[in-house]
């Protein structure tokens, strides 16, 4: 089972010797163990004289096994029946479902506990609890950074937002950009449009201290964990352009028609609802980004600003702050929530 196979993974990274057992006759696990011990199958009368020895041989003291007829079994057996040996995990069951809770959970708190927002419109009916559990849900396997208090604020926002384009400039692996389509579906804002260069060169920040320059990243892969990401809940509602994002300004001014081969033909309005800026974090690219593409965003329309709190340097804090001095009296609301700034045009 794949489970099996990246507990083993797991263990043996960590020096652990791991058996892998199984009941079928041909099993293609077979190569990726060290050792391996063929089983009756548990419904079998032999099976116990059969575990009992593998364990005698190969000094077993754990089983691991995400099948939940066999851990239920031995879940109420193994002390009696095979002294010494303990089970690693818990209930499958439990550790499939777990995440589901927790989705609901989260979903139920949103509902139950909407932000109090000082912004200008007449907000929409909140998404259901489903809605929102799915959409935390699916966005949780995608690798990213988008945290918990950041898709708080977004369902909110979503709430007081007009029809129009949905933009965001770095979207990368395609974590927010996942959670910018699923809420645009849920309120029916428009279509998403992602830039990035997904460019290697392009991701040098100048960092304080030069930690983030120094991880190794691969932006074609990236590009393709993108499209991986997305493309099932496409839909006709999200597409890329792979260029800078001021040059990609300039291509969503001069043409709101995006076609890719992974999601083919995608028609923009050419007026942004929402803009979310999380390219190049140096004071020169975010001010670039905020040149390039505010001045799209309509009347009652919201600019974000991802990582307003960066630990590794301020170009996306300083940026932020000279557009609240520069365009406070044209503002309706702005706010700070996870490590993003959130700004509400009048």
């Amino acid at each position: 089972m794949p489970r099996s196979l990246a507990y083993a993974e797991r263990a043996e990274a960590e020096g652990q010797c791991v058996v892998g057992a199984s009941s079928l006759g041909h099993d293609p696990a077979r190569g990726s163990y060290q050792s391996w011990t063929q089983l009756p199958f548990v419904t079998a009368p032999e099976f116990d004289d059969a575990l009992r020895a593998a364990i005698a041989e190969f000094d077993i003291g754990g089983i691991y096994t995400p099948n939940a007829v066999v851990w239920n079994y031995l879940d109420h057996c193994i002390g009696a029946k095979f002294p010494g040996v303990s089970l690693i995990n818990g209930s499958p069951v439990e550790a499939e479902v777990l995440p589901y809770h927790k989705a609901l959970e989260f979903a139920d708190m949103l509902c139950r506990e909407p932000l109090a927002l000082a912004a200008r419109g007449q907000p929409h009916p909140g998404a259901s609890t489903l809605e929102i559990a799915s959409l935390f849900r699916h966005a949780e396997t995608i690798p990213g950074m988008c945290d918990h208090e950041k898709i708080r604020a977004l369902c909110e926002i979503f709430r007081f937002s007009q029809r129009g384009d949905i933009v965001e400039i770095g979207s990368w692996w395609g974590k927010s950009a996942f959670v910018f389509l699923r809420l645009l579906k849920s309120y029916g804002t428009g279509k998403l449009l992602c830039v990035d260069p997904w460019s290697n060169e392009c991701l040098i920040q100048d960092d304080e201290g030069g930690l983030v320059d120094q991880v190794p990243v691969d932006a074609d892969e990236a590009l393709t964990v993108f499209q991986l990401n997305l493309l099932p809940y496409a839909g006709g509602d999200v597409n890329y352009l792979r260029l800078p994002s001021v040059e990609g300004a300039a291509r969503y001014r001069e043409n709101a028609t995006v076609t890719t081969e992974v999601f083919g033909e995608t028609t923009y309005s050419g007026q942004i609802s929402i803009l979310h800026i999380d390219g190049n974090h140096s004071y020169e690219a975010v001010r670039a980004d905020v040149d390039a593409w505010t001045g799209l965003v309509m009347q009652g329309g919201w600019i974000i600003i991802d990582d307003y709190i960066w630990p590794y340097g301020d170009g996306p804090r300083q940026v932020g702050d000279s557009y609240l001095e520069k365009h406070a009296d044209s503002l309706a609301a702005a706010f700070v929530m996870g490590s993003a700034l959130f700004i509400q045009l009048r």
